[in-house]
């Protein structure tokens, strides 16, 4: 399974990234803003979805909504 950013990018474990568009998050009060670094990120199932951690809470994300940093 082949995991790829908004840019056609392979992502792999441990990658970091960068968000291309501000973000809300689902049941909390917390917005990502566009161009924000997240680090380590992990794969999942699903190819379209990575997880990680960001300020503390672990988040699933959208590849379609990151670039490879």
């Amino acid at each position: 399974m082949e995991v790829k950013d908004s840019n056609g990018n392979i992502l792999s474990e441990g990658d970091t990234v960068t968000l291309t568009k501000d973000l809300k998050v689902k049941g909390s009060s917390i917005t990502l803003k566009r161009g924000k670094t997240i680090k380590n990120i992990r794969l999942t199932d699903n190819e379209e979805e990575i997880d990680c951690r960001v300020d503390g809470s672990n988040i699933v994300l959208k590849t379609c909504f990151l670039k490879k940093g």
